[in-house]
């Protein structure tokens, strides 16, 4: 079961899961994500901040049989780890909860020393040097991110957003990169991405062997002990060594590029995590570039009618 079918890249990540052997269900709050129509079945649930979330995707594992999760949204992540009976395919909880909180998370890597950009909170702005970062403490994706030039926007920025933080802005090249690593603690492959284009999420990255960045991820799973899939969000300072601004504890939409350079980290876990099927060396390709676009699909009026008449609701 796949949630968040609204995402990015789950039509791929259906498409590769049925054209290995499995059965697919995908799940998302809002009726009209595509997804739902891709998948084997397709139930539209309450959001991840209700109440109602929990029991109704628990009821849903039971009925449909569902062996195993792999939870999209960050809003979901802490109460899927709750689910019983069905392998949640996540870092462990204490690893998502700390990462789901951004001011946290820095005055973790501050305190182990791994490199990260100055963070405070708006109380403590003074004496910071513009462009600096605001984004809320929690979120996902770009949403309320903004680059702020002056005390003045600042101001702006704060009479309208709560909760939020300040990061030193590091203005080299951005990479985002996936950390295959399971509950036996050994990373098992570090896939840095470079990222040419970012719309709110990555629409043109290339795959680039990063020695520095190699260590640093493997610093945070070895400090962190995440045991379970994550993305690191860095750019390099002007020493082009990598400092950590984010960590996403789930796969991120350019799960694709690493599946494309060689590397299936969704199939590689769900292995481990269903028959315990450890992989062999992995290997993965430096220079292929993701080319993010829309895709247009097509099919019989009957057929869009058909599934959707199949897709439960579950609110």
């Amino acid at each position: 079961m796949l949630t968040g079918a609204g995402g990015t890249a789950v039509p791929a990540l259906i498409e590769m899961l049925k054209s290995n052997g499995y059965r697919v269900i995908a799940a998302d709050m809002d009726c009209k994500a595509t997804s739902l129509y891709l998948a084997d079945k397709g139930f539209v649930i309450p959001p991840g901040n209700s109440e109602d979330f929990l029991p109704t995707v628990q009821r849903i594992c039971k009925k449909e049989g569902v062996q195993a999760i792999i939870p999209l949204v960050d809003e979901e992540l802490v109460k899927c780890h709750e689910l019983d009976d069905v392998e949640v395919i996540l870092p462990n909880k204490q690893f998502v909860a700390l990462c789901l909180d951004k001011w946290e998370l820095m005055q973790q890597l501050s305190r182990l020393g791994i490199p990260a950009p100055e963070t405070r909170l708006p109380d403590g702005s003074g004496g910071m040097t513009f462009p600096i970062i605001a984004k809320p403490r929690t979120g996902r994706g770009s949403r309320n991110v903004a680059a702020i030039n002056s005390e003045n926007e600042l101001g702006k920025y704060l009479a309208s957003h709560r909760d939020v933080i300040l990061q030193e802005y590091i203005g080299g090249m951005e990479y985002t990169v996936s950390v295959l690593v399971w509950r036996d603690g050994i990373v098992q492959a570090v896939v840095p991405k470079e990222i040419i284009c970012k719309k709110g999420v990555t629409r043109i990255a290339v795959t680039r062997r990063n020695e520095d960045i190699d260590l640093i991820c493997r610093e945070v799973q070895n400090k962190l002990h995440a045991n379970g899939p994550f993305n690191v969000q860095l750019r390099l300072d002007d020493e082009g060594k990598p400092r950590i601004f984010e960590i996403n504890p789930r796969f991120s939409t350019s799960i694709t590029l690493t599946m494309e350079a060689g590397v299936n980290e969704l199939l590689i876990l769900l292995r481990q995590a269903l028959t315990g099927q450890k992989p062999r060396e992995l290997e993965w390709r430096e220079g292929v570039v993701l080319l993010r676009q829309t895709r247009d699909m097509f099919i019989d009026e009957n057929n869009y009618n058909l599934r959707r008449g199949r897709i439960e609701v579950q609110l």
